[in-house]
């Protein structure tokens, strides 16, 4: 299990979520429009989660339905992250 970050982190990129994150999981760059955390380094402690303040955060059986490609996301993001950053812009696309 792991936890996954959603849409309403999209341009807003608080950086509270990796505060307070004890194994550094979650990433992101100048390119990327969001965070993502890593599904092979999350140790599903929770601690980011309280911690983001437009709870885009969540535990990977709880992503709402209307969320669920933010799960792919976050996985293809360290396979591709080309691939990731087209799903986050066909999702949401830029202003």
């Amino acid at each position: 299990m792991t936890y996954v970050i959603t849409e309403t982190c999209v341009d807003l990129k608080d950086a509270s979520c990796v505060e307070v994150c004890p194994v550094n999981c979650i990433y992101s760059t100048d390119e990327d429009r969001i965070y993502l955390i890593s599904p092979d380094e999350c140790i599903d402690c929770g601690a980011c989660e309280p911690e983001c303040p437009v709870t885009a955060i969540f535990s990977e059986d709880a992503v709402p339905d209307d969320q669920s490609e933010y799960t792919k996301i976050n996985a293809l993001w360290f396979e591709d992250k080309d691939a990731a950053r087209e799903m986050v812009n066909a999702l949401k696309p830029p202003a």
